[in-house]
């Protein structure tokens, strides 16, 4: 379809572009900006003065994707591509169980669903999956999820492994037996409540770890859901150092602390926890400065009864596709971070991950797929459970009054999501 995308702020972050131009959409790609090709004639034209026209947003984790409600969430959220962990039902440790996730996906949803496929065989943290099998049946990298690897052999195999056939190893930094019944972190506020801590250095002594292995085996490995000053102090110091790593964190880490859990709000139960108001300024200071190269929602959507138990019973999770892009806003709003930088830690960022299966993923140039996101900056909406298109109601974010509401949402020039009364 020929679409005219009229009169829009169009912010590209990895070409640095911010200026008011026409966007001009042909057989799924953008072909031109701001002056149209020659013959050009759009079979619909959008008015989309007032609002921003970005690249569509690239989330780095997001559970239940092959869901119709977690779909349709993405598509409200602005959100095009998504990646998946390997922790589903079953576990994707096969090539054919990665292929049967992709089908549903794309019965299911516009959005680009792209899993990462199991490190360990069952996530066990023994065997050694079939990486390369996995990456030719459509994995973007291979991942343990939040399940730990006790033997560091064993991680230092999976590099090696890994390193020989060009696999980014996706791994969460945290210790098993620091972290082991912790609800909290360990600080005034869990021992005041009672709530087994999870310290900072379950964070710091698992990246001391994977980093000295990176250096030994030279394989890229992307760290996830970082929540520490300390911990970010340690990524900032490997890439100075040229290491290849790069890392995300969750989006509720920019705003919340331990603090906000009060009297034992299970919403607030997350993993990696909450942490002190320094390390929210740590990660909100590594977010603005491109230390963290991605923000994430790492959606988690739970059955409503399942914040109906005490904070230390709680599953962790929250649910997040449709906050993500809202929750960005909010920081770089509060932290006075330039709109091009805080919306490349939602596109040409996280699109630096998918670079080899999706080349130009997070960007907005001629020539590149047209997966677009068309906000109004301005306008606000209340997040309450009858808002959200996700199954999942769980969320630390109920009654905040966000900026920023999807106006379109375009996958490979099709419009997958309008809304244009926002």
């Amino acid at each position: 379809m020929r679409l005219h995308l009229k009169g829009g702020r169009v912010i590209d972050p990895a070409s640095r572009t911010d200026r008011v131009q026409d966007v001009f959409i042909a057989e799924g790609n953008v072909v031109a900006l701001d002056t149209p090709p020659a013959g050009f004639a759009p079979e619909r034209v959008i008015d989309v003065q007032g609002s921003l026209v970005v690249p569509g947003l690239i989330d780095l984790s997001a559970r239940r994707v092959t869901a119709a409600s977690e779909a349709a969430a993405a598509l409200a959220g602005g959100i095009t591509r998504v990646v998946c962990p390997p922790d589903t039902d079953p576990v994707l440790d096969e090539p054919d169980l990665v292929e049967m996730l992709q089908l549903r996906a794309r019965a299911t949803h516009h959005a680009q669903v792209h899993p990462l496929g199991a490190l360990t065989v069952g996530l066990a943290g023994c065997e050694l999956t079939e990486m390369a099998q996995l990456t030719q049946a459509g994995c973007i990298g291979v991942s343990q999820a939040n399940a730990a690897i006790a033997d560091n052999r064993t991680l230092l195999r999976a590099l090696q492994y890994a390193g020989t056939f060009g696999v980014t190893v996706w791994l969460r930094a945290q210790d098993a037996a620091l972290a082991a019944g912790g609800v909290a972190a360990s600080g005034a506020v869990a021992s005041r409540l009672g709530l087994a801590g999870i310290p900072v250095a379950a964070e710091t002594i698992a990246l001391h770890t994977i980093l000295e292995l990176v250096r030994v085996t030279g394989t890229h490995v992307h760290l996830c859901r970082l929540s520490s000053a300390a911990g970010l102090a340690l990524v900032r110091a490997a890439k100075a150092e040229g290491l290849p790593v790069s890392c995300d964190v969750a989006a509720h880490h920019l705003h919340l602390t331990d603090m906000d859990i009060g009297y034992f709000d299970a919403q607030y139960r997350l993993d990696p926890p909450l942490r002190a108001q320094r390390d929210r300024e740590a990660v909100r200071e590594a977010a603005r400065d491109g230390t963290i190269d991605a923000i994430c929602s790492d959606h988690t959507p739970l059955a409503a009864d399942a914040r109906l138990v005490p904070f230390a019973e709680a599953a962790p999770g929250a649910t997040g596709l449709e906050l993500l892009l809202s929750l960005v806003l909010k920081w770089a709003e509060e932290g006075r971070v330039p709109l091009v930088d805080a919306l490349a830690r939602v596109t040409c960022g996280p699109g630096q991950r998918l670079a080899q299966v999706a080349p130009g993923a997070g960007q907005l140039l001629p020539g590149r797929p047209a997966d677009i996101c068309v906000f109004a900056p301005s306008a606000h909406w209340t997040v309450s459970a009858g808002q959200l298109r996700s199954a999942g109601h769980n969320t630390p974010f109920l009654g905040y009054e966000l900026p920023g509401q999807v106006r379109l949402t375009l996958v490979g020039g099709r419009v997958a999501y309008e809304s244009l009364a926002a």
